[in-house]
């Protein structure tokens, strides 16, 4: 039972539809013929249908027609079609006379005609079992598809609920710490703001810019909790709050200036940041001073050169992307082109 179960559908109504068709084919003649004659016949017929119609749909419909092939399927299917119709013909009539006929009985020009008829029309019966498999396989796939359809969207409604019940108790925990420390409430509900931008804004093509300022700034201060004697640190901001653009597409600067650009033992940090938006552009520049860190250097490209990637997808050739270091300085500079 279980081998049964682990069949493919399309087999196992493959093997539901052959047994019908020979209990059919048995029954039929057993009260005229008798049992033996019924089931030798029966058996032989039934190999004779499998032949044609599998030699057809699995054989040499795939292999010539369906690679255009006409003439060399033609070919094959007429000696499929009178090949399998002569030689059960003479399988038959060899069995009939040696075991079931009175008198020996001669194979005549007619009774080969019947026997190619029957396959002729076997034949044709071979493309209605073909359209029969191919919907029940199109069938079972289709409900697979929606099966994993279902589960994908059970899996995200999942992906929904986690982040927001973790919203949600990020909200309680603020609420609570407001009482005591207000400063520490601040930064839980900074935290509670980054994690949703994740959640809601960064999925989106665009984002407005003012989200993704927001964004930067929630970033900024919780990155400020880790530098023990703070940050010099400035942002000028001059554009139209209505511009949108892609997310997280200004965070790698800001990004590399708190993973490369502060000395947390020093007490002159100094950053500057610039937003403006002129002629059809919006510019961004980053200003750090180069701490003298091991392993400063090596590790500024990577993530820049990432952004310039996603850049050229974004914009082709329509932009403006580098770095510089000149007296100890860090300099980063984007321009990119915004609608208003």
């Amino acid at each position: 039972m279980n081998f049964i179960k682990r069949m493919p559908l399309t087999t196992r109504l493959q093997w539901l539809v052959w047994i019908a068709v020979f209990l059919i084919i048995f029954f039929s003649l057993i009260p005229e013929e008798g049992f033996n004659h019924a089931i030798v016949f029966t058996a032989i017929s039934i190999s004779f249908y499998l032949i044609v119609i599998y030699g057809n749909i699995k054989l040499i419909f795939p292999r010539y027609y369906e690679r255009g092939n006409t003439t060399a399927y033609v070919i094959f299917a007429i000696i499929l079609v009178v090949g399998g119709g002569l030689a059960r013909c003479f399988i038959w009539m060899t069995v009939w006379n040696k075991y079931f006929a009175p008198t020996p009985e001669p194979i005549t020009i007619g009774t080969m005609i019947n026997f190619v008829v029957a396959g002729v029309l076997t034949y044709l019966l071979s493309f209605v079992f073909r359209i029969a498999i191919a919907y029940f396989t199109l069938k079972q796939q289709s409900e697979k598809i929606l099966a994993q359809k279902s589960q994908a969207e059970l899996n995200l409604l999942k992906s929904q609920v986690q982040p927001h019940f973790l919203f949600n108790t990020l909200n309680n925990i603020y609420y609570e710490a407001y009482r005591e420390a207000p400063r520490t409430a601040k930064l839980i509900e900074r935290l509670s703001d980054i994690m949703r931008y994740f959640v809601d804004e960064s999925p989106k093509d665009e984002v407005s810019l003012t989200t993704e300022i927001q964004f930067l700034e929630n970033y900024i201060a919780l990155e400020k909790i880790r530098i023990r004697h703070g940050i010099d640190l400035s942002f000028i901001q001059d554009f139209n709050k209505e511009l949108r653009i892609p997310p997280m597409l200004l965070m790698t600067f800001v990004e590399n200036i708190f993973k490369h650009g502060i000395d947390k033992s020093s007490s002159e940090n100094k950053v500057e940041l610039s937003l403006v938006q002129q002629d059809g552009y919006l510019m961004f520049q980053t200003k750090n001073n180069v701490p003298n860190l091991p392993g400063t250097a090596e590790h500024r490209g990577f993530g820049i050169e990432n952004l310039r990637k996603r850049l050229a997808f974004l914009y082709g050739e329509n932009f403006e992307l580098y770095t510089t270091a000149n007296n100890a300085v860090f300099t980063a500079f984007l321009k990119v082109p915004v609608s208003q």
